[in-house]
């Protein structure tokens, strides 16, 4: 579902789906936590192959954001389609997560942009 890259002092997880969807909200939610729960604590999730996305995934987002905060970690979006970056505007996710265009160039206590 995921596939998790060491990048500058960070990880990159790249969504490996089209179709973000409740069928793989629960597998989405479990790796990043194991991903979290193994020491990789700042994580960017690349949404670069995605075309989708439904409410029961964002749920599964904003879950692992919650988990990876309580941890003393934190997540970040990007590679966001032009629909999908809409929709987090909509709803307002753009003000939960950080969204970028491009991979940022650090984390240091906080996403450093490129």
């Amino acid at each position: 579902m995921i596939e998790i890259t060491a990048y500058s002092n960070y990880h990159i997880a790249t969504i490996m789906i089209a179709e973000a969807n409740m069928e793989q909200a629960d597998v989405f939610k479990h790796e990043l936590i194991t991903a979290i729960d193994s020491g990789q604590k700042q994580i960017l999730i690349s949404f670069e192959n995605v075309q989708y996305i439904d409410s029961s995934f964002l749920g599964a987002l904003v879950a692992s954001l919650k988990y990876a905060l309580t941890k003393g970690g934190d997540l970040a979006v990007y590679g966001l389609n032009e629909n999908i970056l809409n929709l987090f505007e909509m709803i307002r996710m753009d003000k939960v997560f950080k969204v970028f265009k491009v991979v940022p160039a650090s984390y240091e206590d906080g996403w450093v942009a490129g």
